[in-house]
């Protein structure tokens, strides 16, 4: 569990990054790479809260 949650939060630091590089540069292909990290970050999560449901059901 511990490892999934670093990695959405190396995930939402790079998000957030090229998101920032997006709206205040108007750079394109962060903006590109912010949307591919926003999909990863949806899967990771559907997987946390997956883990987590089974986690407290025990």
């Amino acid at each position: 569990m511990e490892e999934l949650v670093n990695k959405i939060k190396a995930q939402f630091e790079a998000f957030g990054t090229d998101a920032d590089l997006q709206v205040e540069k108007n750079n394109k292909a962060a903006g590109t790479r912010a949307r591919k990290a926003s999909l990863d970050l949806e899967k990771l999560l559907k997987e946390f809260r997956k883990v987590s449901v089974e986690q407290s059901k025990n």
